[in-house]
C-alpha cells in the first residue's frame, strides 16, 4: 500500500516531472509541475473523476525529476511520454519524420520528396502533413514549372529525353532542349509558388506574355498562358481568406467517448491539408488535456519540423498555454503565438476543422460497428461463446528464395497491428507445407507460451493439406480447445469462390463451412486472409532485396573485403568470376589454390 502522506512530506515545492508506478514497475502517468509538492498533493485528495480515482489506486510507486524551470519540466515531460507510452496518458503519434519537397542546388536543380533534412545543398518547403498533399504539389510543379525529379546518374547519362518529357512534365534539361537561363526561370517561379506567392507570379508572367506578344513572339507567349490558366486553376480549387500567413488550425471533438484532433494545415491563407489524429489511449481525457496532450507531442522536440506556423488556433482553451507558446517560439527561434479565438476568418477555419473532425470520428465509430457486427457473425458460424483472438498465417516466396511466414493478430477491435509478426524461415525447397510446420512450431513453442495470448481461432491460408499438417503441428506444441481453418482458393482465385475448411484439435472430424458471398463473417474472414497475405508478401520483399545486394562471397570464411575487390576487380565483376575456373581464381594475387577450391565450390554450390 502505497504511503502518500509519508511521500508528500518528503517532495520538495521545485518544478519538475513525475513518474507513478503500479506494483509491477510499469509507468502508469507522466507528469510536469510547476510546484511538485502542491500538484502531486492534488490527487490524494477525494476526487470525483473516475479516472484519476482508479488511477491513484494503482500507485505503488512515485519517480522524481527536479528541473531549474517550468519550461524544463514541459520538455522532459513531453519526452517521457513519447519514450514511455504510459497507460493513462494521451498518446497520438509515433516519432516518423514528414515530408518536405527539396530543390537542389545543381545547375539543373532537381525537385523531389525528401524525408526529413538532409545534408544536400538546397532549399526545403515543409513538411507537408502528409504524403497526399506533397505528392499532389509535386505533380502541379511537374506540370506547370517541367522542372526534373530524375537522379544525378541518370540525368548526366541521358542521349535522348525520357518519358517525363513525354508526358509534358519536364523540360528535358538532360539533352539540352532548354537553356540554362530559362530552366532558372522556371524554378525562380516555382519557389514563389512554394512560398505561396501565387499571385505575385501570375501577374509576372502575365506581363511578360504581353511582352511576348507586342513582339510578335506568339509560340512563347501561348506557352506563358498555358502556364497562367494552370497555375489559375490550382488557385482557384482552394478556399483563400483573407487573412494571410501561416497558421495551424487545431480542432478538439468528442463522440460517443472518442476523441479526434483535427490538424488544418494553412499556408498563406490556403488550407493545403487537413489531417485527423486519433488517440491512442484518451484515459477519459477532457477535450482540453487531450489538446494539450496533442500539441506538446506534436511541436516540441520534433526535429524534422522546420516551417513552423506563424499561429496555431485551437478552439478550446488549455491549461500551460503561453508556456507551450513560449517554449515552441524558444525552439522555432522566432515568436509563434496558440490563440483561442473565435473571430473572423478565424472562426471560419476552427468551424471547418470541428466540421471535419465531426465526419472523421462518425466514420471511425462506424467502421467500429461494421467490424463488432462480422465479429459477431463469426462467432455464430463456429458456434462460439466469446471469440477473443485469431491469428491467421501465410507464406511467401520466390521459387523458395528468401521464405517468409507472416502471422496477423486481430481482435474484436479489428486488426492489432502491434502484434503482426514475420518470421524469416530457412527453407530453399518452396515447400508450402514444410515452411508452415515451421512457422506454426515457432509461433507456439510451449517454451513462450505462458507469456503469450493464445488465440481462439487459428487460420492458414491453405486448404486440406496445409490444414492437416497444420493441426499435427498444434497437437504437438499442446494446444488444446481451440479452432482451425484451411482458406482454400477457389476457381481462378477469384474472390468469393474461397473453400473454408475447419476443425477443432480435440475431434478428428473436419468440415467444411459454406457462407454466402454477402455474409459478414466470410468478409472478415477475406479480410484477414488478405492481410496476412499482404503482410507476408512485404516481408518477403524486404528480404528478397536484402540477399540480393549481398554478394556471394560475403559468406565465404576467409574472404574480406580487400580479396572480395581482388576478385571483381580481376575477373571485370561478379559475372566474369562465375564463368572463371578453379585453376583461374588462384591466379588472382592472394588467392591460394585451396581458397580458390573453396571459392569455386561456394559460388557453385558444391
Amino acid at each position: 500500500m502505497f504511503d502518500a502522506k509519508a511521500f508528500l512530506s518528503t517532495v520538495t515545492g521545485r518544478p519538475g516531472v513525475y513518474c507513478m508506478r503500479d506494483k509491477a514497475n510499469r509507468i502508469l502517468y507522466v507528469g510536469k509541475a510547476k510546484n511538485l509538492k502542491k500538484r502531486l498533493t492534488s490527487y490524494f485528495r477525494p476526487q470525483s473523476d473516475a479516472r484519476i480515482a482508479r488511477l491513484v489506486q494503482s500507485i505503488a510507486q512515485i519517480d522524481l525529476t527536479v528541473t531549474y524551470s517550468e519550461k524544463e519540466a514541459l520538455l522532459l515531460e513531453n519526452s517521457l511520454i513519447k519514450s514511455l507510452k504510459p497507460h493513462y496518458n494521451v498518446i497520438f503519434r509515433d516519432d516518423k519524420s514528414y515530408p518536405y519537397l527539396f530543390l537542389s542546388a545543381h545547375r539543373y536543380p532537381r525537385l523531389l520528396i525528401s524525408r526529413g533534412k538532409t545534408n544536400l545543398a538546397g532549399q526545403y518547403f515543409g513538411p507537408y502533413p502528409s504524403a497526399h498533399a506533397i505528392k499532389g504539389a509535386l505533380m502541379i510543379l511537374q506540370k506547370v514549372f517541367k522542372i526534373r525529379s530524375c537522379d544525378d546518374l541518370y540525368f548526366n547519362n541521358r542521349s535522348r529525353p525520357c518519358l517525363q518529357y513525354q508526358i509534358k512534365r519536364c523540360s528535358a534539361p538532360c539533352v539540352g532542349y532548354i537553356s540554362p537561363q530559362a530552366y532558372a526561370q522556371q524554378v525562380k517561379d516555382a519557389t514563389l509558388f512554394l512560398q505561396g506567392k501565387e499571385l505575385a507570379l501570375i501577374s509576372n508572367l502575365v506581363q511578360k506574355m504581353e511582352a511576348f506578344a507586342d513582339e510578335k513572339a506568339y509560340e512563347l507567349a501561348a506557352q506563358l498562358r498555358d502556364q497562367i490558366i494552370s497555375l489559375r486553376d490550382v488557385c482557384d480549387q482552394q478556399v483563400v481568406y483573407k487573412q494571410n500567413g501561416n497558421v495551424d488550425v487545431i480542432a478538439a471533438c468528442e463522440l460517443n467517448g472518442c476523441f479526434c484532433i483535427q490538424l488544418l494545415y494553412i499556408r498563406q491563407g490556403r488550407i493545403l491539408d487537413s489531417k485527423p489524429f486519433f488517440p491512442k489511449q484518451t484515459g477519459g481525457d477532457r477535450l482540453e488535456a487531450a489538446l494539450r496532450a496533442f500539441i506538446a507531442q506534436f511541436y516540441l522536440g520534433s526535429e524534422d519540423k522546420v516551417d513552423y506556423p506563424h499561429e496555431i488556433v485551437i478552439n478550446q482553451n488549455i491549461e500551460d498555454k503561453d508556456l507551450i507558446a513560449e517554449t515552441l517560439s524558444q525552439q522555432a527561434k522566432r515568436q509563434i503565438k496558440i490563440t483561442y479565438s473565435k473571430r473572423a476568418a478565424k472562426a471560419q477555419w476552427l468551424q471547418l476543422a470541428v466540421e471535419n473532425a465531426t465526419e472523421a470520428l462518425t466514420r471511425r465509430i462506424a467502421q467500429g460497428n461494421v467490424i463488432a457486427q462480422r465479429w459477431q457473425a463469426l462467432e455464430k458460424v463456429l458456434n462460439l461463446a466469446k471469440l477473443d483472438r485469431v491469428e491467421c498465417f501465410d507464406i511467401s516466396h520466390t521459387q523458395g528464395e528468401a521464405t517468409v511466414a507472416s502471422c496477423v493478430v486481430f481482435a474484436k477491435v479489428g486488426a492489432v497491428k502491434s502484434e503482426y509478426r514475420c518470421y524469416p524461415l530457412p527453407v530453399s525447397s518452396g515447400d508450402d507445407y514444410e515452411a508452415m510446420a515451421k512457422v506454426l512450431a515457432r509461433r507456439y513453442d510451449q517454451s513462450k507460451a505462458s507469456t503469450r495470448v493464445l488465440p481462439n481461432l487459428v487460420i492458414v491460408d491453405g486448404g486440406k493439406g496445409q490444414l492437416h499438417r497444420a493441426k499435427a503441428v498444434l497437437r504437438d506444441c499442446e494446444m488444446d480447445n481451440i479452432y482451425l481453418m484451411g482458406i482454400a482458393k477457389g476457381q481462378g482465385r477469384k474472390p468469393g469462390l474461397e473453400t473454408l475448411y475447419v476443425t477443432r484439435l480435440n475431434d478428428e472430424q473436419e468440415w467444411i463451412v459454406k457462407l454466402p458471398p454477402t455474409s459478414g463473417a466470410f468478409h472478415l474472414l477475406q479480410h484477414i486472409r488478405n492481410e496476412a497475405h499482404r503482410f507476408a508478401i512485404t516481408g518477403h520483399r524486404r528480404r528478397r532485396a536484402q540477399t540480393r545486394k549481398k554478394s556471394p562471397l560475403e559468406a565465404i570464411a576467409g574472404v574480406g573485403i580487400k580479396r572480395r575487390q581482388r576478385l571483381l576487380n580481376y575477373f571485370g565483376g561478379q559475372q566474369g568470376l562465375l564463368a572463371a575456373s578453379e585453376k583461374t581464381i588462384s591466379h588472382v594475387p592472394g588467392i591460394s589454390a585451396s581458397l580458390a577450391a573453396k571459392i569455386y565450390a561456394a559460388l557453385h554450390d558444391k
